[in-house]
């Protein structure tokens, strides 16, 4: 392979590393801050949360997070949940990126490709948004004049298109 392939190979090999440190977070339990968690408060109450990356639009931690109530409230043998409260929170992205230079000069009949890879702070990047909520979960049929109130089974065939998992193939 001559020294511009070599080049092309490897600048190649370092935009598919950065397209893939720049995805959305999928529906996972919480790893190195991003995912969902949660927590058993009271005999029915649980606390509920969703971080996604600076890649992941606030929408989808929003989703993600009405997914996680209706699978703890589901898993906890219950068939709706409450809203007791809820916000979500955006918090800079600015933080270190992946970020890489690639150079090529040339003499005679040689030539060579220099590359470069380190980290950066981009203030370009968006926002990382975190959702929460704590939650009732009850048995029995949602009460209709309730809207902090949701059925779980709906809300999870629902929102179920939209959940993207970490062994989901990418076309």
């Amino acid at each position: 392979m001559n020294d511009n392939n070599t080049g092309r190979a490897l600048a190649a090999m370092v935009v598919t590393l950065l397209a893939a440190c720049a995805t959305v977070t999928p529906y996972q339990p919480a790893h190195k801050g991003y995912g969902y968690s949660a927590q058993l408060i009271e005999n029915n109450r649980y606390r509920v949360s969703f971080t996604g990356s600076s890649a992941t639009p606030r929408q989808t931690v929003e989703n993600y997070l009405l997914y996680q109530a209706a699978e703890v409230t589901l898993n906890s043998g219950n068939d709706y949940f409450i809203i007791a409260s809820s916000s979500t929170s955006a918090k800079d992205g600015s933080g270190p990126t992946l970020s890489f230079g690639l150079g090529g000069f040339g003499f005679g009949s040689r030539s060579g490709v220099g590359v470069g890879v380190g980290t950066s702070t981009d203030s370009a990047r968006g926002a990382e948004y975190s959702a929460q909520a704590e939650i009732l979960t009850c048995k029995g049929r949602k009460p209709a004049d309730n809207p902090q109130a949701f059925d779980a089974r709906e809300v999870k065939a629902n929102l179920e298109a939209g959940i993207v998992r970490p062994d989901d193939k990418k076309p």
